[in-house]
């Protein structure tokens, strides 16, 4: 498109290191508006000096929705890479608030910068709740500025989302994204009565079977190993609350999430988490969840109080961490309340200790050599012919906390 006479020197007087003279000529290309945009474009794509892209977005955001516009169709054809395009999407205003809602909408890169307007703007945009809708409908995580974009309108969205529920004329999917979004923003508190039964029932019809999504061991992993006929005994020895029938894939899911802030009058920075307990695999039952929360902060001290009290409440336990990034590879086997095998390595160093150096059956070596041996491989797990009995459990680590006020979708 040529570019109209005048705007070339306006662009021009962009570079100009008079604060007063950049100040005018912005004013005067904004006041061209659209027919400003093919010049100021080019220019942006000459020179994208972070000095330059401020002036440039400043007369780009003074336009407005025309200037979005052109932003997104350069952006389509592939004029402008993803972080030029990303670093212009961010100078718009409240003027183009469903701009933004409308991009987030689109299943592909571009709607990160449609969830990024939309929470920096705090759009309240009936077309932003759709958008959060359709990507729990699709099953997209909401990691990022779409969370916390959910956060930020929780008390606007969560009444509508409920009346979603609710609504006879409304499509399935819309009905289930709805789902999708008051779980992912509030948890199982977020749910009435009738949604909760929902769920509940989906996870009892869903327990049997899915025992290949036990975590493997690669890169780095830790669990505790207890007897599938005393394991009752490990959620008073690890302090864990309300435990829950749960199907393996989200239990593994719930264990590897964050702790979440829960005070107390006790403890006004109390955290919180959850454990899974799996299935009786192989005779044994697996515990996963997160490390500071069930075992401690002095590692080696830590592990080896909870293998012993593990153990005492169980008759036998054992405790696996291996780290390949951080070169630590270490074990416990407990019986009874007194660790009686132990294994450690950390960069390049090992060292094993047991009752009998002489048994031509020991067991040694490092993790992924002996877990199999002294309980059960979860690399193995659902590979090979597992016996599985009973299902899985999801505790909390405090007795007040309850399942309801963790956040996030969990798959079933």
């Amino acid at each position: 498109m040529e570019i109209e006479p005048g705007i070339e020197e306006l662009i021009e007087d962009l570079a100009a290191g008079d604060p007063a003279r950049v100040t005018a000529a912005a004013e005067r290309l904004a006041a061209h508006g659209e027919d400003a945009l093919p010049g100021l474009l080019g220019a942006v794509y000459a020179n994208q000096s972070p000095q330059r892209l401020k002036v440039y977005g400043d007369v780009l955001g003074r336009i407005g929705p025309p200037a979005f516009d052109a932003v997104l169709v350069a952006a389509r054809g592939g004029e402008v890479d993803d972080w030029l395009r990303s670093r212009l999407l961010r100078v718009f205003d409240e003027r183009c608030a469903e701009r933004y809602a409308a991009l987030a909408l689109e299943p592909d890169r571009l709607s990160g910068s449609g969830f990024e307007g939309l929470l920096r703007l705090r759009v309240d945009s009936d077309t932003g709740l759709r958008a959060l809708v359709e990507k729990a409908g699709r099953g997209d995580d909401f990691y990022g500025d779409p969370g916390k974009y959910l956060s930020a309108m929780w008390d606007s969205y969560a009444p509508r989302l409920r009346e979603l529920r609710r609504d006879p004329a409304s499509p399935r999917p819309v009905r289930r994204g709805a789902l999708g979004v008051l779980i992912e923003g509030g948890g199982l508190d977020a749910l009435d009565g009738r949604d909760r039964m929902l769920v509940e029932r989906l996870v009892r019809v869903k327990l049997p079977g899915g025992v290949r999504a036990v975590p493997d061991t690669q890169l780095s992993a830790w669990w505790l190993a207890v007897p599938g006929s005393t394991y009752e005994g490990v959620f008073e020895a690890l302090g864990l609350h309300d435990p829950r029938p749960v199907t393996v894939r989200a239990g593994v899911a719930a264990a590897m999430c964050e702790e979440i802030r829960s005070p107390s009058p006790e403890d006004p920075s109390r955290g919180i988490s959850r454990a899974f307990v799996t299935p009786e695999l192989d005779g044994w039952r697996l515990v996963f969840g997160q490390f500071r929360q069930l075992v401690g902060y002095d590692d080696w001290n830590d592990m080896v109080e909870t293998v012993e009290r593990v153990s005492a409440a169980c008759g036998r336990a054992q405790l696996f961490y291996v780290d390949d990034a951080g070169g630590a590879d270490i074990w416990f086997a407990a019986e009874e309340g007194r660790v009686i095998r132990q294994y450690a390595a950390e960069g390049g160093w090992d060292d094993e200790d047991d009752e009998d150096d002489e048994d031509p059956d020991d067991i040694t070596g490092g993790v992924r050599d002996v877990c199999g041996a002294l309980s059960v491989d979860p690399d193995l797990v659902g590979v090979l012919d597992t016996v599985v009995r009973g299902h899985g459990w999801l505790a909390v680590t405090a007795p007040d906390a309850g399942h309801g006020r963790f956040p996030g979708l969990l798959p079933v």
